[in-house]
């Protein structure tokens, strides 16, 4: 209630509710932040997300953009990558997992240039959706 009323008397806007995140917008959340994770967020990396999160969720690209665009407002608020990949470990087999590790590198190599606190990051999250090291994409 204060929050509202404040944020009327400042001007500021009010932040909106987002949604408890599901696989759709755990797995988009966890390539913008592998995405935002060397603090550049390039263009094509946010092109190859939507295209990622098009063919995967069989979404036209208005769709994708918009769970984009959701994921990102949600990565910005979570403090650590853990319940994403918990509950993507929850929804998916582990040869999916695999198949979201690939996607999650074809984020970092999208902009022509690997960093490599991508590559900490990247490693994060496949240890946390329990890939095994001898099946990672990058090496």
């Amino acid at each position: 209630m204060w929050d509202a009323f404040l944020a009327r008397l400042t001007g500021a806007p009010q932040q909106s509710e987002l949604p408890e995140p599901d696989d759709k917008l755990a797995l988009a959340a966890l390539l913008v932040r592998v995405a935002k994770s060397d603090s550049f967020y390039h263009v094509a990396e946010i092109v190859e997300i939507d295209q990622i999160l098009a063919a995967g969720f069989d979404m036209n690209p208005v769709e994708a953009a918009r769970l984009r665009a959701t994921a990102e407002k949600l990565e910005a608020q979570a403090p650590d990558t853990q319940k994403f990949a918990q509950i993507v470990c929850e929804s998916v087999d582990y040869a999916q997992r695999l198949s979201i590790a690939e996607q999650l590198w074809q984020v970092i190599v999208a902009d022509g240039k690997q960093r490599p606190e991508e590559h900490r990051a990247l490693h994060e999250i496949e240890a946390q959706l329990g890939i095994q090291a001898a099946d990672r994409p990058a090496r």
